[in-house]
């Protein structure tokens, strides 16, 4: 798709922290993964589930933790970090 990234990760290590030019979307398609938010400094988490969707706004700090072994659909602007 034009402008738009699409990765599949198969993996048990976090992310690091970073946050994304443009707006990024997670869906877990097998495992867990706790998603974690940095904004206005306070931070917040959510454990997502298998067929879970979570949505990031450009701009929040943002971390993915994978409890486990997860695979998870990433879909966000090319070239984004």
């Amino acid at each position: 798709m034009r402008g738009i990234t699409t990765r599949l990760h198969w993996t048990d290590a976090p992310y690091h922290w970073h946050v994304n030019d443009g707006e990024e979307v997670f869906a877990v398609l097998d495992g867990r993964v706790e998603m974690c938010v940095k904004e206005n400094g306070h931070e917040r988490s959510v454990v997502l589930e298998t067929g879970d969707v979570f949505f990031a706004s450009a701009g929040p700090e943002h971390v993915a933790r994978p409890i486990g072994e997860a695979r998870v659909l990433v879909v966000e602007t090319e070239g984004s970090v």
